[in-house]
């Protein structure tokens, strides 16, 4: 991600969750290094359960929320649903300028 190396020294941390939601999304074609930076943790979730679960508790539909972001602060804290949510977004193709505007306070602190 372009963003992460505009800023190689901030602490974060960002946690990709793959999910096979097109034809030829297989675990076996999925590329783990499309995200090379140390920062970044990787999931492959082939049942969809973490989509299923972000769709129905943060973003309050029944479905699977996919090719989308959250993005949390410093101050966020994980009880039933994490909280406080700073953005979220997607296509994250095309929300990248949203997600700059949005991250680029926290890593600047």
């Amino acid at each position: 991600m372009q963003l992460l190396a505009q800023y190689p020294s901030a602490k974060l941390r960002v946690y990709a969750v793959w999910l096979p939601m097109l034809a030829g999304d297989a675990r076996e074609e999925w590329d783990g290094n499309t995200m090379p930076d140390p920062r970044v943790m990787h999931f492959w979730d082939g049942e969809r359960a973490i989509g299923q679960w972000f769709a129905k508790e943060v973003e309050g539909y029944r479905g699977v929320s996919w090719d989308t972001y959250y993005l949390y602060g410093p101050d966020a804290k994980w009880e039933s649903v994490p909280s406080p949510l700073v953005g979220s977004g997607g296509p994250i193709i095309s929300e990248q300028a949203a997600l700059k505007k949005q991250v680029s306070p926290l890593l600047e602190k």
